[in-house]
């Protein structure tokens, strides 16, 4: 295992250990416990969020509201949390899979076309072209992930946009780093297939 990988490795753990050790207190109704929960879970949800819903202005929801909902469904979890084998931390992780899956069947619903306001000044930004190129390069790799399964996806966002290690990513899924880097090549191999017959 290479140098650069091992603090996040043991950090990954660390988080994992951190939460195994206060979810007994948290289920019993220690308020503290719960509250250290959430502050340890909230920088991981967002960051993950973040990378799964990417710029959410086609969404009727911001990654920071969907960071709210899975929190709160964590928090409302953890009286009925049962130990099955996987780490609490893996548990977090599949109500944000599913919170932010609801996000994008919301949107799909009820799509939203919002509406630019005039700014007050020139912008020093990219202009209208280099914001449609990137939409464009956004939406053909959104439309290009949809051939995946969705545990390659997460596997894939894991990996790649959140550059977790196969042994972080593994401890959010609830399985082996082997399996995670099977799973993330198999992926990759189907994304070049696809775009060579593109």
């Amino acid at each position: 295992m290479s140098k650069n990988r091992t603090p996040a490795l043991s950090e990954s753990r660390r988080v994992a250990a951190e939460l195994d050790a206060l979810i007994g207190a948290a289920a019993a109704g220690d308020r503290a416990a719960i509250t250290e929960i959430v502050r340890v879970v909230h920088p991981l949800v967002r960051r993950y969020c973040g990378a799964r819903l990417g710029n959410t202005a086609h969404l009727q929801v911001t990654a920071d509201d969907v960071v709210q909902e899975i929190l709160i469904a964590t928090v409302n979890a953890i009286p009925r949390y049962r130990d099955q084998g996987k780490s609490f931390l893996a548990f977090v992780y599949g109500i944000a899979a599913n919170k932010v899956a609801d996000a994008f069947r919301r949107s799909q619903q009820h799509p939203t076309y919002p509406m630019a306001e005039m700014p007050d000044t020139p912008s020093s930004e990219a202009g209208p072209e280099e914001w449609a190129l990137a939409s464009e390069r956004r939406a053909a790799t959104k439309e290009l992930m949809k051939i995946l399964a969705p545990a390659h996806r997460e596997v894939l966002v894991m990996r790649i946009v959140l550059g977790w290690s196969a042994a972080q990513t593994a401890e959010a899924i609830g399985t082996s780093p082997g399996v995670v880097r099977v799973m993330q090549h198999r992926a990759l191999n189907k994304l070049r297939a696809e775009l060579k017959v593109a």
